[in-house]
């Protein structure tokens, strides 16, 4: 077999093991990584402004004033139904003519969605065509944001070293909060800037509008790169052998306990996210009347920590394997909220910002290693379907539902207990999926693609 000229590149990091980092990878992390950055900063800036101000302006006056808080949150969860619906679709297509080219639509869907949000007239102006306009533009945002993940975590996993997958692939996931602290930023200079008043009446719409510069500069990079080798090899070995299948229903037919593995490793780690960076601004702002300003200065520090935090542990991913590290994180996120919600009613800032630190860095130890692990469960002909399924449909039932149940949880019982009850519960749910995750640290995805060929050739046999 020739050499592969896309592995012959510069030295590695110092600290890293195996393979010469290949060719042209920076760019790629780069690429993903950017648009990236665009979609959450969007889909994080829908998250806050629904805690902010969709619930005021989008909605009737309501005494109290979680309920519109609900509200606003059923509007957010509208995304996370649609993101596997984008998963499925994108992975389809995806695993069909590649991942650069669905990347580029995913982008400019998000873009063109959060910019029209940022149009939408208010419930005093239109009454419930208000919310109903919101909802529908939420659906596409979520439908591209599914697509989204899968694509980009894939672009830079297959064009990584076996022994340096987890570090590289972390990265994706590092934009993640990189894309959020934009978002916070933007709403921080926003509120601090304006009055109430005119953050309430126009200046929210400034942070969606500005969707369209970072969208045109994310698409640009995506531009510059291309699928990794080993997918266009199996790409053309799949157009050769016509009888070769992909997509939803082959990946569930043949790898089903990736894809529910998957799942479970996803549930406490998503639910945790949203509590931490969601939940808690509902907490500090309805529950404790905390001013909006010092919240999303607090959860801005947190951010930049996640986004330091989240290579480091995907190398130890690779040193120490990647049970070890998830583990250590679905134990950690059992006791957070047992620890966190006392410190949030201390109402002292050092006190806060330290434990949601904290809470995003135990994330970390979750969520770093995603890609590299949902990567090396599938071949490369059906990758981006099972990534995207098994990441995308816990969604629905772990991060889209987990502020509503914490926000009705409070409503009810007026107090923080059954909240860390709820994601202690979900942490314990993931440690179950990683006691039955194999260990995949260092493998090969050429030897992941033989194997599953193997499995085809003897299928066709016995038929």
């Amino acid at each position: 077999m020739a050499v592969d000229s896309s592995t012959q590149g510069t030295k590695p990091p110092a600290g890293t093991s195996g393979a010469p980092v290949p060719t042209g990878l920076r760019k790629v992390v780069a690429a993903s990584m950017a648009g990236t950055i665009v979609e959450w900063y969007e889909f994080f800036l829908y998250a806050t402004a629904a805690t902010l101000v969709f619930n005021v302006i989008f909605f009737p006056a309501s005494d109290n004033p979680l309920d519109n808080i609900i509200k606003a949150f059923l509007t957010y969860a509208v995304g996370f139904v649609a993101r596997p619906l984008g998963g499925i679709v994108f992975g389809h297509f995806g695993d069909r003519y590649g991942r650069k080219k669905l990347l580029q639509l995913a982008i400019i869907l998000v873009g063109v969605t959060t910019f029209l949000m940022g149009c939408l007239p208010t419930f005093d102006a239109i009454g419930y065509a208000a919310p109903i306009l919101l909802i529908v533009l939420r659906f596409f945002q979520g439908f591209a944001v599914g697509g989204e993940w899968g694509g980009a975590v894939l672009l830079v996993a297959e064009h990584s070293p076996d022994r340096q997958r987890g570090f590289w692939a972390s990265w994706p996931q590092a934009a993640v909060p990189a894309g959020n602290l934009l978002a916070t930023i933007v709403l921080l200079v926003l509120s601090r800037t304006l009055t109430e008043e005119q953050f309430l009446s126009w200046g929210w719409r400034i942070g969606f509008w500005l969707s369209v510069v970072i969208v045109a500069v994310g698409y640009y990079i995506r531009t510059k790169v291309t699928d990794a080798p080993i997918f266009k090899e199996v790409q053309a070995e799949v157009e050769a052998a016509k009888k070769v299948q992909y997509g939803v229903f082959e990946v569930l037919r043949r790898y089903p306990r990736g894809v529910f593995t998957a799942m479970g490793l996803r549930f406490g780690e998503n639910i945790m996210y949203y509590l931490v960076v969601t939940f808690s601004i509902t907490y500090m702002s309805a529950h404790l009347e905390m001013n909006t300003s010092t919240i999303l200065t607090l959860i801005l520090f947190a951010h930049v920590v996640h986004f330091l935090v989240i290579p480091v542990v995907g190398r130890f991913s690779d040193r120490l394997g990647r049970k070890p590290v998830y583990a250590t994180g679905a134990v950690l996120a059992a006791v957070w909220g047992f620890v966190a919600f006392p410190l949030f009613d201390t109402k002292n800032d050092w006190l806060i910002v330290g434990i949601l630190i904290v809470g995003l860095v135990i994330h970390a130890l979750m969520y770093a290693g995603q890609p590299a692990i949902m990567a090396e469960m599938f071949p490369t002909r059906m990758r981006y379907s099972g990534v995207s399924l098994g990441y995308q449909v816990t969604s629905i039932v772990a991060g889209s539902l987990a502020p509503i149940i914490a926000t009705m949880l409070l409503s009810t019982y007026g107090t923080w207990v059954p909240v860390a009850i709820y994601l202690a519960l979900a942490a314990a749910v993931t440690l179950v999926a990683v006691v039955a995750l194999r260990e995949t640290v260092g493998v090969s995805l050429r030897d992941i693609d033989a194997a599953d060929r193997e499995k085809f050739v003897e299928q066709v046999h016995a038929q």
